[in-house]
């Protein structure tokens, strides 16, 4: 069954996630969160339509939940250093 969207081999998004959590450098953690969570839409996408596991459906939420806790999290320490 081909799905609407293309997939995205190159772009795991499990390891774009754990680059963007341990990410420690403050000027490239921005760009590791962005890239994390259009991977983790992109999956999401992609098992909507070839339907994916429910354990990675779950892992995907998961990991969209905590990448926007944390994105707002370290925007909040930015805001109170400024």
């Amino acid at each position: 069954m081909a799905t609407a969207f293309p997939p995205c081999p190159d772009r795991n998004w499990r390891i774009l996630y754990r680059a963007a959590i341990l990410e420690t450098d403050r000027t490239v953690l921005p760009k590791r969160v962005t890239e994390a969570e259009e991977a983790v839409r992109a999956r999401a996408r992609e098992i909507f339509y070839a339907h994916g596991t429910s354990e990675e459906e779950e892992a995907l939420e998961d990991a969209l939940y905590a990448l926007r806790a944390f994105k707002s999290a370290w925007q909040h320490t930015d805001g109170e250093a400024a």
